[in-house]
């Protein structure tokens, strides 16, 4: 049942742990550029692109934080509704503070920091527990990342 249920969804939604969605991801952020407007929301291209390098680097293990209650108590039913489907993410997500970026500074650095994380998903291996959703296996990190992903890019129109 559960094999079931994990290949229904790998038919409709992309993840980061295949190569060619990792591939397509590159590609629209390397046409991200210092005039690169959001279409919603406060951010600029600087603080979205460091924003993403924050949070790859928490869904690859590399830094973990600390899980907010309401996260114990909903987490897993927003998890799952998040990844019912291909459909993108709301426009309004909140964010733990920690991932919240300020200021400006050079967009190529955050950029390649960035694609260097996602090149890691070629050699994932295991899950992580996220601030808010709590445990998640290797393939939701791969959906999650990858929704995250194509929201802040949509968000600059790439």
């Amino acid at each position: 049942m559960v094999l079931s249920i994990s290949n229904r969804i790998s038919d409709i939604m992309k993840t980061v742990l295949d190569k060619s969605t990792r591939d397509e991801l590159i590609s629209r952020i390397n046409s991200l550029n210092e005039n690169s407007n959001a279409s919603w929301g406060k951010m600029n291209v600087y603080q979205m692109l460091k924003h993403c390098a924050i949070a790859e680097e928490s869904y690859l293990g590399k830094k973990k934080y600390k899980r907010v209650f309401i996260g114990r108590l909903l987490g897993k039913k927003v998890l799952n509704n998040i990844l019912k489907d291909g459909s993108p993410m709301m426009r309004s997500a909140k964010t733990l503070k920690d991932f919240i970026v300020t200021g400006d500074g050079d967009i190529e650095p955050e950029k390649q920091k960035w694609i260097t994380l996602l090149h890691e998903y070629k050699n994932y291996s295991g899950g992580v527990i996220h601030w808010f959703f709590g445990p998640m296996t290797k393939e939701q990190v791969g959906f999650f990342s990858y929704k995250h992903a194509d929201h802040h890019l949509r968000q600059f129109n790439v």
